[in-house]
């Protein structure tokens, strides 16, 4: 695998929103297009932050995603995209270790198809 943030290093990548439906769609999305190997919805949760100079405490569900490094701002697009909020908190952290099956795994599932129509070699 490479060694750098942007190469096919595996990564984990959060995002919140604020009802299960659109978390389950987020993490279907990302898969069906190749973006992730994989994504995890949990929840409820309660985030508690300053928005527009006010605390606010809200119920959301989390996505948590795998992918690889250099796919993160396609998938961060996707995201921002797809998202409700005006503003989405997506945060992406290299993974340092774990099953090195997996993680090549990880990898290899977030490479672009080649057959995929607009890519490279694709119809």
């Amino acid at each position: 695998m490479a060694d750098s943030m942007t190469g096919p290093v595996p990564v984990r990548v959060e995002v919140t929103t604020d009802d299960r439906a659109a978390a389950a769609e987020l993490a279907r999305s990302s898969v069906e297009r190749g973006l992730v190997a994989c994504a995890q919805v949990g929840g409820p949760i309660t985030s508690h932050y300053r928005w527009q100079g006010e605390v606010c405490a809200d119920e959301e569900w989390t996505v948590v995603l795998k992918t690889s490094a250099d796919r993160l701002d396609e998938l961060t697009a996707h995201l921002v995209a797809a998202h409700s909020y005006d503003v989405p908190e997506i945060v992406a952290v290299r993974i340092e270790g774990g099953n090195p099956d997996y993680l090549e795994w990880v990898v290899a599932e977030t490479r672009p198809d080649p057959a995929a129509p607009g890519t490279p070699g694709g119809a």
